[in-house]
């Protein structure tokens, strides 16, 4: 990244951070649910778009990590810091193991072991009242409590911009292009020395370990865990966000999550025809613009600079006929 790249992004977190002070409370809500899903959609885009994997278990991960986080805190009487942590690296080693059995897999093979891993994670949690308290609900302390959303947004938002920083680091290591040689051709890779099968597990190992960081979090921000929070519609979600900001870019998901999250919020009323209506957008997206609001941002940007240029050249042609005419 440049150092315009550094100095411009500085510049939009420092805004950023301070957008609760103008805001009412429901829309730093509306913000830090942004915010969780930008950590979402950025590492399972690192799963699907940079590496190939579609998986469809990334919601459930973050269910994991805060169901683990939950009953860490409120059995073993860790500290809810401590049991984020911990959160995040149990969903982080069942997404090792998850990548482990579906080494072999490809595509629809594997989206459909990975919704069947989904599916049963939310059953046992859903039949586990004695643990979980099931569909009941389990009652979570939170993090700040008596406090508005205002500080949560801070914390997210920190959570964010770490995420997205190391997803550049890693993309632009030598790891990032190890998992791009697996996407684009598996074969090809492992013929050049690429151990595919180590970094097949370490992008489901470091997605999954996001994943259920990012979702002890918020567990211990809404105050209130359900199964329903693992049905499909979230995993859905994901990736109309991903697909609706451009697949396989850093600022896609970002944009995606943003988007679709007050978009979600100004549909409420409308109930599950908010999918209905998110799902012809992303048809439309993927038919008519695959590379969705990222590369519609990067289209603007370029044509506004090159009327920049345009106009800088117009004035110094301008200025040399005059003094020749003046000559």
């Amino acid at each position: 990244m440049t150092a315009t790249g550094r100095a411009l992004g500085a510049a939009g977190l420092a805004a950023a951070a301070l957008l609760p002070l103008v805001l009412g409370s429901y829309h730093v809500h509306v913000l830090t649910a942004a915010l969780y899903y930008v950590v979402l959609a950025s590492s399972w885009n690192l799963l699907a778009g940079y590496t190939g994997l579609f998986s469809l278990a990334h919601h459930v991960f973050a269910g994991i990590g805060a169901y683990a986080s939950a009953l860490l805190v409120l059995r073993a009487g860790l500290p809810i810091p401590a049991g984020v942590a911990a959160g995040g690296a149990l969903a982080c080693a069942v997404g090792f193991a998850l990548g482990s059995v579906t080494l072999r897999l490809r595509t629809l093979y594997l989206a459909l072991a990975t919704w069947a891993f989904a599916e049963s994670t939310r059953v046992a949690v859903s039949m586990e009242y004695g643990i979980t308290r099931g569909d009941l609900g389990l009652a979570v302390p939170k993090l700040f409590p008596g406090a508005g959303p205002a500080p949560y947004y801070e914390v997210f938002l920190v959570c964010a911009a770490a995420a997205v920083a190391g997803l550049v680091w890693l993309l632009r290591s030598p790891i990032g292009y190890r998992l791009r040689a697996i996407r684009d051709d598996e074969g090809a890779a492992r013929a050049t020395g690429i151990n595919t099968v180590r970094w097949k597990r370490f992008a489901f190992a470091v997605a999954s370990g996001a994943a259920g960081a990012i979702g002890a979090l918020y567990g211990h921000y809404i105050g209130l865990l359900s199964p329903v929070a693992m049905r499909f519609d979230e995993m859905a979600l994901i990736i109309i966000m991903v697909i609706l900001g451009g697949q396989r870019t850093i600022a896609g998901p970002i944009l995606g999550a943003a988007t679709v999250e007050v978009a979600s919020e100004a549909l409420r009323a409308y109930g599950q025809i908010r999918m209905v209506i998110f799902a012809l957008i992303v048809l439309a997206v993927m038919r008519l613009y695959p590379p969705g609001l990222a590369g519609l941002a990067r289209a603007a940007a370029a044509r506004l600079a090159r009327g920049r240029r345009a106009g800088s050249s117009g004035a110094g042609r301008g200025v040399a006929a005059s003094t020749t005419n003046s000559a």
